[in-house]
């Protein structure tokens, strides 16, 4: 009983000390100056994230608009969204007008000579058989009236050029090779006068086929004689 008494004691006796020495223990009290803030306004003590919204200009906006235009066309309701029967009628309805759109500009531009349509050097690969090869084997006067027929001018005095290389090549008057330009040619007609000739019908189908000129009625029928003439009297 003494020792449970002497324990007893002893316990209260710390208690009682441990309290006093807490207690003992002197108390400063602090302020915080008043401009504390001012040394935490540097960006190595900002936490927020700053985002930056990025102006767009009229081309990213019209770019911005067709994504959201095809992004609506072609939702069905597959992100958890219902539409009604008529809703998607409509959008089956749209997507069709666009894939016939898409189908005519796709043809409009097989149709433009399979080039761009505002490509000037597209234009000059046009399909017409590889007459340079032929020149010797083509009936002239059959061709050339298909092409009239057709309205194309241009092809036309194109033909009447290789024609006319045609008939000075049966004469021996040139060499005829593909390979060679309209300067070559001139250089080989020893005759003046076919060689002025020459050269301004020349002139007129370079104007005419590279330089993509169309000629009006009264100066195609010019050169048209023009050449009919030298080809017969070539």
């Amino acid at each position: 009983m003494k020792n449970k008494l002497y324990l007893l004691f002893s316990f209260v006796s710390v208690s009682i000390w441990s309290q006093t020495s807490v207690d003992s223990i002197p108390f400063e009290s602090r302020k915080l100056q008043e401009n504390f803030r001012d040394n935490y306004q540097s960006d190595e003590f900002q936490y927020e994230a700053v985002i930056q919204i990025k102006e767009l200009n009229a081309w990213d906006r019209f770019w911005a608009a067709v994504q959201r235009f095809f992004e609506s066309l072609f939702n069905f309701g597959g992100s958890g969204e219902t539409m009604s029967a008529l809703e998607i009628l409509m959008k089956i309805i749209a997507v069709i007008i666009v894939v016939i759109v898409v189908y005519l500009i796709v043809k409009v531009i097989i149709n433009k000579e399979g080039g761009w349509i505002f490509s000037k050097s597209a234009k000059k690969i046009i399909p017409v058989e590889n007459v340079e090869e032929n020149i010797h084997t083509l009936n002239f006067q059959t061709i050339i009236a298909q092409a009239k027929n057709n309205k194309n001018n241009r092809l036309v005095i194109r033909y009447y050029y290789l024609w006319l290389l045609k008939s000075l090549s049966d004469k021996n008057t040139i060499e005829w090779d593909i390979e060679k330009t309209n300067s070559d040619y001139i250089r080989e007609i020893k005759d003046n006068k076919l060689k002025q000739d020459f050269q301004f019908l020349s002139y007129i189908f370079e104007y005419s086929w590279y330089g993509e000129f169309e000629l009006n009625e009264t100066d195609f029928s010019k050169a048209e004689t023009a050449f009919l003439k030298l080809i017969s009297h070539s």
